[in-house]
């Protein structure tokens, strides 16, 4: 990816979300766009116009830590946008591949059998693996379940990212569909601003775009998130509604994969959705391990 068209791209809509009301700054009359203007965030930085002005065209390559920081603080970024300009500041300097390890892509990784082992071991709730693409790289049984649909086409890697656009099925699996839209094209934006040369996640932004409006409509927001915890509202087609609660961990073994563990509240109806589930999962097991012995 283009990383100057995504450093100008970025700033500029950062920019446009700040009123002057909310930077501290008069509103003044004739203002032909919203946000602010680039003057003012310069001065809100402490830089000058033609500095700004030379960033916004998308040059980072060599700017300070404490000017990038200023230029936070002057568009008011939260947590994830301020990694996200730094990661785009790391790729202008082609300093990203030698402060990160190196990302793995869904056909060079494999789950180590100790890993697939601990997914397993958890049996409450849907666990797996994911990279920043949003494949499914491992999972446990549960979490195979929980995403039959997801994992339906055996052709295909399996990717949240494309079942959410590309699957009518997921209108139904999200209830708040646009919620979880939003939150989907965050977390690959986020991705792009830390590995721009990822050609697998290329392809995919492209397949996206071409083929989905409220993709390309979401990419061009240039909204970036953390998806570290929070809850989730699912409707299964085998038992129903489900709130969960979730947890996403950075694996330290494997930098730039995610542990996600899905949970439900105890007691609650939706845990015994899960139970339910679960007892599916193993009929389905069982049902296909008896087809295999029948055709041996």
């Amino acid at each position: 990816m283009d990383n100057r068209s995504e450093v100008r791209e970025f700033l500029v809509s950062r920019r446009a979300k700040i009123s002057p009301e909310q930077a501290g700054l008069p509103a003044g009359p004739n203002r032909r766009v919203p946000g602010l203007r680039r003057s003012e965030v310069a001065s809100l930085a402490g830089v000058s116009i033609e500095y700004y002005s030379k960033l916004e065209r998308g040059s980072l390559a060599g700017v300070s830590p404490g000017v990038l920081n200023a230029i936070a603080r002057a568009l008011q970024l939260d947590d994830a946008e301020r990694a996200h300009l730094l990661d785009l500041a790391r790729a202008a300097d082609g300093s990203s591949a030698l402060m990160r390890p190196r990302r793995r892509t869904a056909r060079q990784w494999s789950p180590r059998p100790s890993l697939q082992w601990a997914l397993d071991a958890v049996t409450q709730g849907p666990a797996f693996v994911r990279n920043g693409r949003m494949d499914l790289l491992a999972a446990n049984r549960l979490a195979r379940a929980f995403y039959v649909d997801v994992y339906a086409d055996p052709q295909r890697p399996a990717n949240l990212a494309r079942f959410t656009f590309l699957d009518e099925k997921a209108h139904r699996f999200y209830p708040d569909w646009d919620v979880a839209a939003d939150i989907c094209v965050a977390i690959l934006r986020t991705e792009a601003g830390r590995d721009p040369h990822d050609k697998d996640l290329h392809d995919l932004v492209g397949e996206l775009s071409t083929c989905s409006d409220e993709f390309r409509k979401r990419w061009g927001a240039h909204d970036v998130r953390h998806h570290g915890t929070g809850a989730k509202y699912f409707r299964h087609h085998i038992v129903g509604d489900l709130t969960l609660a979730y947890e996403g961990l950075e694996m330290v073994a494997e930098p730039g994969l995610t542990l996600t563990i899905f949970t439900a509240e105890p007691g609650s109806p939706s845990e015994d959705a899960l139970r339910l589930l679960a007892s599916w999962a193993a009929s389905q097991e069982a049902d296909a391990g008896a087809q295999t012995a029948v055709a041996e």
